[in-house]
């Protein structure tokens, strides 16, 4: 009789304890050993605004979050500098200015870490000609009228490495795997016109934006058979002009372009004020030219010409909000913004844009909110490193943590909603409410965000994150929207 007591016990509290899962957990839980997660490793950590735990799994487990980094990388900006905060660029001059308007001397392009200069999405910054306009008028306000002298681009102020050491190499020749110092253009990526040509024969290849004199190009691209795809990639370095083009191109592909990485973004900056200096009737006589790492100007043909001056301020320029570049940067996963906001807190907190100088200023604001820095691993701002570790529970911490920022409510606005950006592929009903950012690597797909009652503020906040799985991107993602619509109930 004790026995058949004991087992109905047994049954009822296993059946209590059931019911009192929440659907999600009980999706999660039957989810763990089944494909596409079964053998990958992975984790889920949610909770609700009065600190219940709706869904748990491998919640302490460390898994690279890809591009949920740049949750952390644009909310610590965004509390230490504030949304309106702007980034300068300020040009100045060497040399003797006469009282004609003839400047004797060389004009400066300070970089002060924009990362908006030349960029093509002018639904926040300006156009390239534009921006140039407002540099013309500093100049013919500071009576200058003509330019005996060169157009020289700095960007020494942030030193360092362009890119994270811990990236692919072959990353490091994309648009999404380039780097840049103090003064960039066009986001420091060049779009190249790709096509096929007969099986086994070279690729066509042409440069089509910005243009970069300077720069030597070998295509050792090749055109292959029908089926072969796409594997272009553009292999080049900031150690001296030349870039090569290697990679299969598949007969059968249309023609497309390849952004590419720029490796001297101070350089084309500077060349494109001259062009349009000159195209807009200036007298330039001298050339164009960048400062390079040990401080001396280098022109197109990359001989060092003698240290740069100590210019004198003509006046500044300033980038977008930075609650609107943060935008951008969750809302299309740009990492060209999350390297640039990371780089300039490591420069303003510490003189030294290094990145181990930036993640040392970005640990004392996160410890300032209260988290702890010693079950996770920070590497670089956009989540390209395969060297970033977090935890989903640590995640779930931070996304706490930021909601009581004065700037949370710039930082909740910056995440998109499904059909939105990097979600674009996601909707389901009721996904107005939800807001999140995806981080993407080979076998990685993570989400991280909240979950907006109806007064639009966080009633959920969650990370998933899952790594190496053999799976479809398409069959991973399915299953991890339908744990996000279970915590909507």
């Amino acid at each position: 009789m004790e026995r058949f007591t004991s087992i109905l016990l047994g049954l009822v509290f296993s059946t209590l304890a059931l019911s009192a899962q929440t659907s999600a957990q009980q999706y999660v839980n039957s989810q763990a050993k089944q494909e596409p997660l079964k053998g990958s490793s992975w984790g889920i950590y949610a909770k609700d605004a009065s600190g219940k735990v709706l869904a748990s799994h491998n919640a302490g487990l460390r898994l690279m979050p890809a591009s949920n980094r740049k949750l952390i990388t644009t909310g610590v900006a965004l509390h230490a500098l504030g949304p309106d905060f702007r980034f300068r660029t300020t040009l100045g001059y060497t040399g003797v200015l006469q009282t004609d308007g003839t400047l004797d001397g060389d004009v400066y392009i300070i970089g002060g870490g924009d990362p908006t200069i030349g960029t093509q999405d002018t639904t926040i910054a300006l156009k390239a000609d534009a921006l140039f306009w407002k540099w013309k008028t500093l100049l013919r306000e500071k009576g200058i009228q003509r330019i005996h002298g060169r157009i020289i681009g700095d960007g020494s102020s942030m030193e360092g490495l362009l890119e994270h050491p811990s990236w692919e190499y072959d990353d490091m020749g994309t648009y999404y795997g380039t780097g840049g110092n103090a003064l960039c253009f066009y986001e420091n990526a060049i779009d190249m016109q790709v096509s096929a040509t007969q099986t086994g024969h070279p690729i066509n290849l042409t440069q089509v934006y910005p243009e970069t004199p300077w720069l030597q190009v070998s295509n050792y691209g090749v055109t292959g058979p029908a089926g072969s795809g796409n594997t272009l990639y553009l292999y080049t370095t900031e150690a001296a002009p030349y870039a090569q083009m290697h990679g299969v191109f598949g007969v059968d592909r249309s023609p497309k372009i390849e952004s590419t990485s720029n490796k001297f973004g101070a350089l084309t900056c500077a060349y494109y004020f001259w062009k349009n200096l000159r195209e807009t009737g200036w007298e330039v006589t001298g050339g164009y030219a960048h400062v390079n790492r040990n401080g001396y100007v280098q022109g197109p043909d990359f001989v060092e010409d003698g240290l740069a001056g100590t210019p004198r301020t003509i006046g500044f320029t300033e980038s977008p909000r930075l609650a609107d570049i943060a935008r951008i940067t969750n809302e299309r996963s740009d990492n060209f913004y999350a390297e640039s906001i990371l780089r300039y807190m490591g420069e303003r907190a510490t003189g030294i844009a290094e990145y181990d100088s930036c993640l040392v200023a970005e640990s004392v604001v996160l410890q300032d909110l209260g988290l702890k820095m010693d079950q996770i691993q920070l590497a670089d701002g956009s989540g390209l490193s395969t060297h970033n570790w977090v935890t989903p529970e640590w995640m779930v911490s931070y996304l706490e943590a930021i909601r009581r920022s004065p700037s949370f409510d710039a930082f909740l606005a910056s995440l998109p909603k499904p059909g939105e950006g990097t979600l674009s592929m996601i909707r389901f009903p009721g996904s107005d409410r939800v807001r999140m950012k995806s981080g993407s690597l080979s076998g990685t797909l993570c989400y991280s965000g909240y979950i907006l009652d109806e007064n639009g503020k966080p009633a959920v906040t969650f990370s998933i994150l899952t790594n190496s799985s053999l799976a479809g991107t398409s069959q991973v993602r399915d299953v991890l929207m339908q744990m996000v619509r279970r915590l909507m109930e």
